[in-house]
């Protein structure tokens, strides 16, 4: 190679211009940025909610042009204090996926999908829905709801199926996840009122961890726990040795589903111990003879054998919880998610409410929520409650909502919504023909996933709107709305200690993908009902709406003025009435007076006997199959943080079982072996991960990979309906 040739090859390698040698300059960002690409160098910054889970982080947004380029945690924001975990790092580079639905799609032919333009998607929408409901009846026709989407669209969502467009049924996610607790907060204070804020993480001497692993579901709230001054006891309540538990101080590794049955002889000890705050109870509660007389039969020699814990451990915690000056109590889904949730989040409420754990710092019976709008959903989604926590069978309520959004008050309907269960049932009974599927996954997520996707494939007519076209119930769609996602829309978000937070436009959606909230204006237009829908013009109207529907309840908010006032704040949690003066603190509690939302105004001590595994481990299937969450960086079907080629490094790519060594000698596994994992319902191959977080008897299989519903149990609480993922029979098989 002569000298000029490599003087030219030389050139090529250390080219010092050119669009990849800019690529990768690095310069200062400004607006608390280290150095970032010259590309992404903001000019402007602003403000928004997270849209993962139901913490509830403010992130800053840092903009170039008008258009978001990247994310920096917000400081100040009392929720996360400066905090991000890997997904909301990565909440901006999600939106710009390859699977992104761009246009409106009319299955051709079975997996053949062919753009049309908005007119012709909405006309067929219109024709195929209005056709059926002529033919079968307007319960026919249903739709299913999300906890991630922004309030004022799901309360639009819901008011145009069941005012406008006359659907009886429509039910969301929510109940996949929250059910159990919100039905539980019902029936025991009168209302969905979650009573903490993320304060008592940091105030508390004793945490206690109910089926909740924060370490890795909800990692903001375990820094803030990180962050408590007071070197507090943490107790853990989980048949894994979870994250979570690995940082505990005390850890009862109970036998699936013996957590009731243990809250229940925890009571009965701290009564005979005389632990018991005698006079909250009898100022701000009822029926607690009733339940002091239920738990007699709850000796600590029943509970050690019932639960596979010793009488050490569990005395243990039963003088944790006397000696403790300030106590919490937080559950989520493996609480939940079970075929008796209810009546467990309730016995850890009796817990709280017998030793005045309860309206002050550092206390309360504290349900951590799942999705990023799962409290807007409880109370804005329309399904299970009427708009604003209301009651569909309650006349007056009827009469108060139809006033104020000016409709007719006999288009609400006067009985409530079929549960999520019975909607799937419906569809297989031949009685609901269309489905209308609304940034949701049930094709992945609901259980006993075999029979749901063939369940879907029954329907005359199914309907995604989503703002990716490759969701596994996309696959099953006849029509797909491209809509778009978190930061291509504007509204706000309610998290789990009850704080609105701003969502805000920050990037364009691709194509001709729209908001779901004009998505929903143009199908009541095309439906023929926009004119009962004129005042809801934009979000922010609709947040006027919002205030005004919400006035007079538990979750009252009509003290805030408009978006503006929440971003000033920081976030506003309810309730903020009109009525009062003083602008709100940034962290309150609930029931700081003793008084609850039942009509005397006391808390309710409810129980009942626990019941027995519906699918306990037998000979032929001889191991309890537990699910849950994987990693940080993963979320529910991965829908979107499979889109993160930064998140899809940070988690097994492939599904893997989590065995005891015990077990895996018995059965001839070595690390790494492909094995099958089967049960009644389907089997699936899994990478065998060896390790002593979980019993003898017992596997673990995270709730984020598709396989993994193929085995679950549709299996229900019959108080809240919410399904059983935690625990069904299953067996191994080597390959």
């Amino acid at each position: 190679m002569s000298i000029i040739d490599q003087a030219k090859l030389s050139s090529l390698i250390h080219q010092k211009e050119g669009h990849l040698t800019r690529e990768l300059l690095l310069s200062p960002g400004g607006f608390g940025l280290g150095k970032v690409p010259e590309k992404n160098l903001p000019d402007a910054t602003t403000q928004m909610v997270c849209g993962f889970c139901g913490t509830g982080c403010n992130l800053n947004i840092h903009l170039k042009n008008g258009e978001g380029v990247c994310i920096s945690p917000t400081t100040e924001y009392p929720v996360n204090l400066g905090m991000a975990c890997p997904k909301g790092w990565e909440a901006l580079s999600v939106l710009d996926s390859p699977d992104r639905a761009v246009s409106p799609l009319v299955k051709k032919s079975p997996n053949h999908w062919e753009p049309v333009d908005w007119d012709s998607a909405l006309s067929l929408f219109t024709s195929k829905f209005k056709a059926i409901q002529e033919k079968h009846g307007d319960e026919s026709v249903a739709f299913l709801s999300t906890g991630q989407m922004v309030t004022e669209e799901m309360a639009f969502l819901g008011a145009l199926a069941k005012f406008g467009m006359g659907m009886v049924h429509g039910d969301g996610n929510t109940r996949q996840c929250m059910a159990s607790a919100v039905t539980a907060y019902k029936q025991s204070f009168g209302f969905d009122a979650p009573p903490f804020t993320y304060q008592d993480l940091e105030e508390s001497d004793v945490l206690v961890f109910v089926g909740a692993n924060p370490c890795i579901a909800h990692p903001i709230m375990w820094e803030r726990v990180m962050r408590n001054p007071h070197s507090p006891q943490i107790v853990v309540v989980d048949p894994r040795k979870t994250e979570t538990a690995m940082q505990s101080t005390l850890h009862l590794q109970i036998a699936p589903k013996s957590d009731l049955p243990l809250f229940y002889g925890i009571a009965q000890l701290l009564i005979q111990k005389g632990y018991v705050d005698a006079d909250y109870v009898r100022e701000h509660t009822e029926d607690f003879d009733d339940f002091k007389a239920h738990v007699r039969d709850y000796p600590l020699e029943r509970i050690t054998t019932e639960t596979d814990v010793s009488q050490d451990k569990i005395e243990q915690l039963v003088e944790l919880i006397h000696t403790g000056k300030r106590v919490s109590f937080w559950w989520t889904m493996g609480v939940n998610q079970s075929y008796q949730g209810v009546r467990t989040a309730q016995a850890i409420i009796n817990l709280a409410l017998m030793t005045g754990n309860i309206g002050r710092p550092g206390t309360g019976p504290n349900s951590i929520t799942g999705q990023c709008n799962a409290m807007g959903s409880r109370l804005f989604s329309n399904t299970t409650n009427l708009l604003g926590g209301h009651d569909f069978l309650n006349d007056r309520h009827r009469a108060k909502v139809a006033n104020i959004l000016d409709i007719p008050v006999d288009r609400i309907p006067a009985e409530n919504s079929l549960p999520y269960h019975k909607i799937m049932e419906g569809i297989l009974a031949g009685k609901i023909k269309g489905l209308w599927v609304i940034c949701t996954n049930p094709a992945h997520s609901w259980i006993n996933q075999g029979q749901a996707r063939d369940i879907l494939d029954r329907l005359d007519f199914l309907v995604v709107q989503d703002m990716y076209h490759t969701t596994e119930t996309a696959r099953h769609a006849d029509l797909i709305l491209p809509a778009a996602g978190w930061g291509e829309k504007e509204g706000t978000f309610i998290n789990a200690e009850r704080r609105i937070g701003r969502v805000k436009r920050i990037k364009r959606a691709p194509g001709q993908a729209l908001s779901d909230f004009s998505i929903f204006k143009l199908i009541a237009q095309y439906w023929g009902c926009g004119e009962m829908f004129s005042q809801w013009s934009s979000p922010a109207e609709v947040f006027q709406l919002m205030k005004k529907l919400s006035a007079g309840q538990a979750c009252d908010f009509s003290g805030i003025e408009d978006y503006t006032a929440i971003e000033e704040q920081g976030g506003i949690q309810w309730p903020f009435a009109a009525s009062e003066t003083e602008p709100p603190q940034q962290q309150r509690r609930l029931f700081e007076d003793g008084r609850f939302f039942h009509e005397n105004g006391r808390a309710r001590f409810i129980f009942s006997e626990p019941t027995r595994m519906p699918e306990a481990p037998s000979e032929q299937y001889p191991f309890v199959l537990l699910t849950g969450r994987g990693t940080a960086s993963q979320w529910h079907t991965q829908t979107r943080t499979r889109n993160s080629d930064v998140l899809r490094k940070l988690y097994p790519n492939r599904i893997y079982v989590e065995i005891n060594p015990e077990d895996a000698q018995k059965h001839s596994v070595q690390p790494n072996d492909l094995i099958f994992v089967e049960s009644q319902r389907g089997r699936l191959k899994a990478r065998a991960f060896i390790t002593q977080s979980v019993q003898p008897g017992q596997l673990f299989i995270p709730m984020h990979y598709e396989e993994t519903n193929q085995l679950t149990d549709a299996v229900f609480d019959p108080h809240s309906s919410q399904p059983s993922y935690k625990c069904c029979a299953v067996r191994i098989i080597n390959e």
